[in-house]
């Protein structure tokens, strides 16, 4: 079966088929090559329903996952967006698709050099993007004057990373796994009026989130 078939068919079933209806999010995985982020070993399992591991101990979501924190963060045109934990660059290339500027950081020096190389060839032209500690996030460049529309962060969390929050714009949303190392609560957080309104998405599992305001190791 060709590649922009399984593409296909992976929309239709393993998103429109479940509770994804967001129509730019559902264009964007029409868009967005995910066999292009795995290795080529890899690559005939990229369309299927699982994540798949890119080195580093560390992974590439499942596409309904991704989906899901997608359509939560109900990203517009005009959005920047900051992701913490590139990995190998599928989630940032669909934020890509769907916000005017991304903003990304990877730990993993090797997956991000990599991710950046990735990105370019596929002409990626809205997307920044380091290496070092992302729940201190972009404090380089932005401000509590200039934040960000949406935050998304794709590791497990032990708790709401504070400097993420007050680079967060009002008002704004923040999509991330919350919870211990194994399993954790898919959580969605609106800043409104200088006020939190934290709503709960079902169960997930991800990665830990490393860092210093996370996990230590």
């Amino acid at each position: 079966m060709k590649i922009e078939d399984q593409r296909r068919i992976m929309v239709e079933e393993q998103l429109q088929g479940r509770d994804i209806t967001d129509e730019r999010v559902l264009d964007a995985f029409r868009t967005v090559p995910r066999h292009e982020f795995v290795s080529e070993e890899l690559q005939h399992f990229a369309y299927h329903d699982n994540p798949l591991g890119i080195g580093a101990g560390q992974t590439i979501s499942q596409p309904y996952m991704v989906a899901k924190m997608l359509q939560l963060m109900c990203i517009q045109p005009t959005d920047t967006v900051l992701e913490i934990g590139t990995g190998s660059g599928y989630q940032t290339a669909l934020l890509a698709e769907l916000a005017l500027q991304v903003y990304t950081i990877e730990r993993v020096r090797s997956l991000g050099e990599e991710a950046r190389r990735r990105l370019r060839r596929l002409k990626y032209d809205n997307i920044s993007l380091k290496i070092g500690d992302g729940t201190y996030g972009w404090r380089e460049t932005f401000s509590a004057a200039k934040g960000f529309d949406k935050i998304v962060i794709a590791a497990g969390a032990p708790h709401l990373p504070e400097m993420l929050l007050s680079q967060l714009n009002d008002p704004g949303i923040m999509v991330l796994p919350q919870g211990d190392k194994l399993q954790q609560t898919l959580l969605m957080v609106e800043k409104r009026d200088g006020e939190l309104v934290e709503t709960t998405h079902g169960m997930c599992n991800f990665v830990p989130l490393i860092g210093d305001d996370a996990w230590k190791n």
